[in-house]
């Protein structure tokens, strides 16, 4: 008996872990000129994705129409308000495409690792990447953290996004909301079926 208690226990403690697993969180930024703390004309844009599962960072920024070259891309943390103001730099876009006015950046950061950090943004964020990366996550959904691009005629920020939650559909939902779709369509359709009139 107290043997079987124990593997039950066991099983449990199991689940429980295996369920308290976060799931990833997903984050957009739409980037643009007049998005930049001073305003400017640029015609580029960028919608980049982020995904936050566990302690990595998955960043996809693709770019284009940029008015002149990149000089450099990061992350930048914390604003005081909700999409507005300037933060420092948090995360440097290492190897991001330089010299180009299109193109695309996928990387992906451990926020576990310090030497993903910008040192003076780990410094005043406690000095560990444990505090770090919970002021990163915070910012993240308070909306207080944002994308930059710079460029060699912009070099303050050519064009910048703050990141905003975008919860992805599990497939059910979008089943669900398919098949919602087609019996609404299928319900307008008999409504509105023309009538033959008599004639008169």
């Amino acid at each position: 008996m107290k043997r079987a208690l124990t593997v039950l226990a066991l099983a449990a403690s199991t689940l429980a872990a295996a369920t308290s697993q976060a799931a990833p969180v997903y984050y957009r930024a739409v980037a643009s000129g007049p998005a930049e703390d001073i305003p400017n004309g640029s015609p580029g844009s960028s919608v980049s994705a982020f995904e936050i599962d566990d302690l990595i960072l998955r960043a996809e920024v693709p770019f284009r129409d940029l008015s002149s070259p990149t000089i450099s891309a990061h992350i930048h943390c914390c604003t005081v308000d909700a999409f507005g103001g300037v933060a420092p730099v948090a995360i440097p876009f290492n190897d991001f495409p330089l010299q180009v006015t299109a193109g695309a950046y996928t990387a992906s950061f451990d926020l576990g690792d310090p030497a993903t950090y910008n040192p003076d943004f780990l410094a005043a964020n406690g000095g560990t990447p444990q505090l770090a990366s919970g002021a990163l996550i915070d910012a993240f959904n308070g909306n207080q953290a944002y994308v930059n691009i710079h460029t060699a005629r912009y070099t303050g920020g050519e064009i910048r996004g703050f990141a905003v939650a975008a919860p992805i559909p599990e497939p059910h939902t979008w089943a669900m909301m398919g098949l919602g779709l087609g019996m609404l369509a299928l319900l307008a359709r008999r409504r509105f079926t023309p009538q033959t009139r008599l004639a008169k």
